[in-house]
């Protein structure tokens, strides 16, 4: 079984404990207090289990009790096909049944390295489908597949409703979707960890790393609102369960903006 790290929930290639978890000892992680540790996916579902639940009118993936840094998948159902937002650390086959029978997944599209977590064992469970990933990020990659596929430079269009941003920021390559007509009318941001979702959900924040609270320069900041310029959203759906901005979206995150960059440029 592939080795997972405990504290960021990546998998990595290794069958047996590597080392060291790079992803961990950058500088935008941790390494956990314990030292490394390791489990695999039989270790995970001998403790935790699927958490299969609605999200803000989405239907999302997750796990029970949370595991490392506990980011949420989402089914986005759009005209450019079903794109599994995000990955989870667990497979499952109570998971892989649920998104099946809401018509399976064609796609799945990452945000940055923090939440590549098992997604290759995703793509097999679920018939080999892609991976799509920003190719500035190619060497967080712990678990090298066929499946992943990389895009370049800072917009890709998936249909006409759907767009990819690259953002910067937190990673080179984080990533925003864009869909533009759902889930709700005035359509939705899909931020990961370039925009977060912060606690009073009326606003987001911008953070080279969140748990050691480094922020952004303003440089990156003023970078991701010129991507995002233009862009129409009502809805902004964070990283995890219930950090979502449900109506006013757009406003919220120029305000965001002007209140960020006011701080950190005072």
């Amino acid at each position: 079984m592939h080795a997972i790290c405990e504290t960021c929930g990546t998998q990595f290639t290794a069958t047996t404990q590597p080392d060291r978890c790079p992803i961990c000892e950058d500088e935008r992680q941790y390494v956990g207090w314990r030292g490394q540790r390791w489990t695999t996916m039989e270790g995970l579902a001998a403790r935790h289990r699927s958490r299969l639940e609605e999200d803000a009118g989405l239907f999302a993936l997750g796990m029970t009790p949370p595991f490392a840094i506990d980011q949420r998948a989402l089914l986005l159902p759009t005209d450019a096909g079903i794109i599994l937002w995000e990955c989870v650390p667990l497979v499952t086959s109570d998971g892989v049944a649920a998104l099946k029978a809401r018509g399976g997944v064609d796609r799945i599209v990452i945000s940055h390295p923090h939440f590549y977590a098992s997604m290759v064992s995703w793509s097999e469970a679920l018939g080999n489908i892609p991976i799509l990933l920003h190719a500035a990020d190619r060497d967080w990659v712990m678990r090298p597949a066929p499946q992943v596929e990389f895009w370049e430079g800072d917009r890709l269009a998936l249909s006409d409703s759907v767009t990819l941003i690259r953002c910067g920021g937190h990673f080179p390559g984080s990533t925003a979707l864009h869909w533009r007509d759902g889930p709700r009318p005035g359509g939705a941001l899909f931020p990961g960890d370039a925009l977060q979702v912060v606690m009073d959900r009326r606003h987001v924040t911008f953070m080279y790393s969140y748990p050691n609270y480094l922020p952004m320069t303003a440089a990156d900041v003023r970078g991701i609102r010129e991507r995002l310029a233009g862009l129409r959203f009502a809805d902004v759906y964070g990283y995890t369960w219930g950090r979502n901005i449900i109506g006013g979206g757009r406003d919220a995150v120029d305000a965001s903006f002007d209140r960020f960059l006011k701080r950190v440029e005072a």
